[in-house]
């Protein structure tokens, strides 16, 4: 396997400022789509891709919606992004498949690209920002491909890989934009209908537009009052704010769980294709993601990425309340997350979900004194995680010391009898709340 560098010379960085245009991407003449190339992409790609089980959650009655999850996780390079990337490639003609094709993503688009083109004979190139997670950019790697990590963000490295598909003679495949990718995604709402009867909504995660578009078209034709419900972290969010413009604009990406969804500007095509079948936009905190996914493994035992659970972060945050007596579909479009950013969303998400608590408190100095503080939380049945203490900033007493507790409980309602306990036993003692928490539902409501 071969790396791809990618490096200026003098003549390229003359032509840095040069304007490099998708010729799939026309935002003077976007194009929509059709339910007949939706139809013509299922029966191309179903001999390559899997038809992924849309089942009832656990979560159904907790939160008073009968919710059904379509698990495109289960797909084999772990996104919805199989169905678009095969569809894409298998169209094109047999000088460009020898030629090869580029893109710019990070991480599940350029997977599925790879992985269909080692199966189909294909050469692929992909460009991916430095934000992109590892075990994306290593899973790549795995499949014969060129890959470039060069960008911080998508527009960057959207970037570089239009420039070298221009000098390299490579054809550039969108990842959310190219019409036969939102033909390819919308096989995943021909499917949620046909497994799923007498929906009300569809929940469907955006980030650049594609799997929104071609998911709506696909079952708005076959079933118009259904309801089609985008969601967005607040951290991405730019189909809302393309709605507001009117057209796709550049928005400043930052840091997000969600990364699969943290596109700068939504595709032309995309936006035109489903501007007017999207019934409602919600836009979700970072927290609400983090207990989504939590609630996923602990649930229905599905590892999915922030991206993939924002559906479920929205019903949780109570946004979707209307949906409540009502037969919902949620797309779990994608499970591609890193091992050491799993650990932290199941940290924010317990910590959010007031399972997980910060305390201070000042006790006794004096032999036994952390000890019997101790010995109260676990007689409460607190699971400590960490303890710190600390002697020179104590103002009250030479004989006290400060402690800073992490501690386990079973749920909110039994953090508040431990808050009640402690300050019932103690003079000094905090509190640490999880910044911007507010009611919502939790998994024992």
């Amino acid at each position: 396997m071969e790396e791809l560098t990618f490096r200026h010379s003098s003549e390229e960085q003359d032509s840095d400022d040069e304007i490099i245009q998708d010729p799939f991407c026309d935002p003077e003449r976007p194009l929509k789509i059709t339910f007949e190339d939706i139809t013509s992409a299922a029966f191309k790609i179903k001999s390559g891709v899997i038809r992924t089980p849309c089942d009832r959650s656990q979560l159904s009655d907790t939160t008073g919606i009968d919710m059904f999850f379509k698990k495109d996780y289960l797909q084999y390079t772990g996104s919805f992004k199989d169905r678009g990337a095969r569809y894409a490639l298998l169209m094109l003609d047999q000088a460009k498949k020898k030629a090869g094709v580029i893109s710019a993503s990070l991480g599940n688009h350029a997977l599925a690209l790879c992985y269909h083109g080692f199966k189909l004979g294909i050469p692929v190139t992909v460009v991916m920002p430095v934000v992109a997670p590892i075990m994306k950019i290593s899973q790549c790697r795995k499949f014969n491909a060129n890959v470039i990590v060069k960008g911080k963000d998508m527009g960057e490295a959207k970037k570089v890989a239009l420039k070298l598909a221009k000098k390299q003679g490579y054809t550039y495949i969108n990842g959310y934009d190219h019409p036969d990718i939102m033909a390819g995604q919308g096989t995943i709402g021909l499917e949620i209908v046909e497994q799923v009867e007498n929906i009300d909504a569809v929940v469907i995660p955006i980030g650049g537009g594609g799997l929104i578009a071609g998911a709506a078209l696909a079952i708005k034709t076959l079933y118009p009052n259904i309801k089609i419900i985008g969601v967005e972290s607040e951290r991405c969010a730019s189909f809302s704010k393309a709605v507001e413009a009117g057209k796709p604009v550049y928005v400043n990406i930052e840091s997000t769980l969600s990364d699969g969804l943290a596109v700068p500007q939504v595709g032309y095509n995309a936006f035109e294709t489903a501007r007017s079948l999207i019934d409602k936009l919600v836009v979700v905190r970072e927290e609400w993601i983090a207990i989504a996914i939590l609630r996923l493994i602990e649930y229905e035992k599905c590892v999915v990425e922030g991206a993939g659970a924002v559906g479920l972060a929205a019903i949780l945050a109570g946004q979707l309340n209307e949906l409540r007596g009502k037969r919902v579909v949620l797309n779990l479009c994608g499970g591609n997350i890193d091992t050491t950013i799993l650990g932290r969303c199941l940290e924010r998400g317990l910590a959010a979900d007031g399972r997980l608590v910060k305390i201070v408190a000042t006790v006794s100095d004096r032999p036994g004194g952390i000890a019997e503080f101790c010995k109260l939380l676990a007689g409460f049945g607190v699971s400590i995680k960490d303890i710190l203490h600390e002697r020179a900033w104590v103002a009250t007493d030479v004989f006290s010391v400060e402690i800073t507790v992490v501690c386990e409980t079973r749920d909110s309602e039994h953090t508040s009898q431990l808050r009640e306990l402690l300050k019932n036993n103690y003079k000094r003692v905090e509190f640490v709340d999880f910044p911007h928490v507010y009611p919502g539902i939790s998994g024992n409501d």
